[in-house]
Order: C-alpha cells, then sequence, then structure tokens
C-alpha cells in the first residue's frame, strides 16, 4: 500500500504550518522548503482548507494557517478526507468484475489491513509530528527568526 503524493504533501503542509503557529505561511516557502511544485501544493492547500484543515487568507500579506490546534488534527481524518480510494485490490471496489468475489477471503483480510492502518492513524494527531524544539526547521534550513523569509538559503 501506498498513500498517495497529495496525502504526502497534505502532511508535510501540515506540519510545517504548524512549525510556525504565530504567522501565516505562503506556498511558496513550504513548496521551497520541501522541494515540491507551487502548483502542486496549491490543489492541497484547496483541499485542506475545503475540509477545514487550513485556513486561507487572500491578497497581499495573505497566506495560510492551521483551523485548529495541531492536538486536533487528527491524522487518520486527515488522510481519510485527502486520500481519493483505498481500494487495495479490485475486488474492494462497487465495479468489481473479480469472479472470485463472494467466494475469497482476500477481500476481508485486505480490509482488516486497512482498518488497522488508519486506526493506528486515528490515535495520532499533528501535534505529535511536530517538534517543539524546532527540529524540523533546522533540518529544512529554515528560518525561524520573526521578519526572515523562510526556505533554503
Amino acid at each position: 500500500m501506498r498513500l498517495t503524493t497529495m496525502t504526502d504533501y497534505a502532511l508535510r503542509l501540515l506540519m510545517y504550518v504548524a512549525q510556525h503557529p504565530d504567522r501565516l505561511c505562503t506556498i511558496a516557502e513550504v513548496a521551497r522548503a520541501h522541494a515540491i511544485s507551487e502548483s502542486h501544493l496549491m490543489k492541497v492547500t484547496q483541499a485542506l482548507g475545503h475540509h477545514g484543515w487550513l485556513e486561507t487568507v487572500r491578497g497581499k500579506g495573505g497566506g495560510i494557517r492551521l483551523a485548529r490546534a495541531p492536538a486536533q488534527v487528527g491524522l487518520g481524518a486527515v488522510v481519510r478526507d485527502v486520500e481519493a480510494d483505498f481500494r487495495l485490490v479490485e475486488c474492494m471496489g462497487a465495479a468489481s468484475a473479480c469472479r472470485i468475489t463472494g467466494n475469497c477471503r482476500l477481500r476481508g483480510i485486505v480490509q482488516g489491513a486497512l482498518d488497522s492502518f488508519v486506526a493506528h492513524l486515528d490515535r495520532h494527531t499533528l501535534a505529535d509530528l511536530i517538534t517543539p524544539s524546532g527540529a524540523s526547521a533546522t533540518l529544512l534550513r529554515i528560518e525561524t527568526a520573526p521578519g526572515t523569509p523562510a526556505g533554503p538559503g
């Protein structure tokens, strides 16, 4: 199983923004920090805003911030909102054409594994992913002093 790139970017975006609770972040700075496409990040931002995980502020001086405290951002909920399809095997889809559906135990076993995976994510929040010491900022070479531009130097 592999999560989509959109889900990966969504989690990284939320982690970045959570590291900067005192200010608005921009898509450009997050894109630079993670070396990912601004256009992809724009789509991710829109999805996270639509689901209520991010607040977006338009216009000059605008940006993005968390809509909730990191401890209130459940990882399982975010993944379920962003991940388009959890159909791990063909028979898990509504239009399955598998000839042995109904006589096979694969679907139940795979569904159980998926349920365990998502249940594990449900036990964690965004607060579990961020480091209060700023280790992530150091790793990404992000300047954290007020008024200093973020991103690799």
